[in-house]
């Protein structure tokens, strides 16, 4: 099966309550439809360097940022296809390379640091992108569920709804079950709306008309306040803070 490998798009975020997603997914309807996959749950091992610098400098707003992630869309073994991707963000335009492989190529790939599986230009940089960095480590292991629409006429126009955003430090595994602490309240959903240029004006006059504004909010950002951060001894946190 061929995946998309490259994307170039904007990423823009919404807090909805469930009365707006409801709102929002009827308004759609004329224009965007459920992909294939239906309700799935998407599960994501974060890597980060020993001091997390990544996610500190990711949660102060520069305008390059970056960050390195294991993905699969259902529960693994060490030979379930996962996805390594290498996501940047540059003046709000969000640039992603990734490549598939099994589970244990890829561990053993971003964590050992043995020879990735294949040679390509996607290899190559993520292989920079962790000589940069040095010894990165899985920090935190992501999952929630995801509903995602395209266009009915074929854009590439994409609308996402999330929820039930699970996060833990320990286990950090795709072969595991998701589990974790919330990220976010029942009665919350995150939306992404992920288009390579205009949003639609139909979509522009629906959160016009329901009072809906744009909402900053990473998960691992998040996980990192709510659950990494606070648990760091005085002394790293103290240093974590101005270095």
């Amino acid at each position: 099966m061929a995946y998309q490998t490259v994307f170039k798009r904007y990423e823009l975020k919404y807090m909805l309550t469930l009365e707006q997603k409801k709102r929002i997914v009827e308004a759609m309807e004329p224009y965007m439809a459920l992909d294939k996959y239906g309700r799935t749950t998407i599960r994501n091992i974060y890597f980060d360097t020993d001091n997390y610098r990544l996610i500190r400098r990711s949660i102060e707003k520069p305008v390059y940022k970056e960050k390195l992630r294991i993905r699969s869309y259902q529960l693994a073994d060490e030979n379930s296809t996962v996805f390594v991707e290498l996501k940047k963000k540059y003046k709000k335009v969000v640039y992603k390379r990734r490549v598939s492989m099994t589970e244990r190529e890829a561990m053993a790939w971003i964590c050992d640091r043995e020879t990735a599986p294949k040679d390509t230009q996607i290899i190559r940089e993520i292989n920079y992108f962790c000589d940069f960095y040095g010894k990165l480590r899985p920090a935190v292991y992501l999952s929630y569920e995801r509903e995602a629409y395209f266009e009915k006429n074929g854009g590439d126009f994409r609308v996402t709804f999330d929820d039930n955003i699970l996060c833990r430090q320990n286990d950090l595994s795709l072969c595991s079950e998701p589990y974790g602490d919330k990220l976010l309240e029942d009665c919350k959903v995150l939306m992404e709306i992920k288009c390579s240029g205009g949003m639609p004006l139909w979509m522009s006059h629906v959160l016009t008309e329901l009072g809906i504004s744009r909402a900053s909010f990473s998960k691992y950002g998040t996980a990192y306040r709510t659950l990494i951060f606070p648990n760091l001894n005085s002394k790293a946190k103290e240093i974590y803070t101005y270095v």
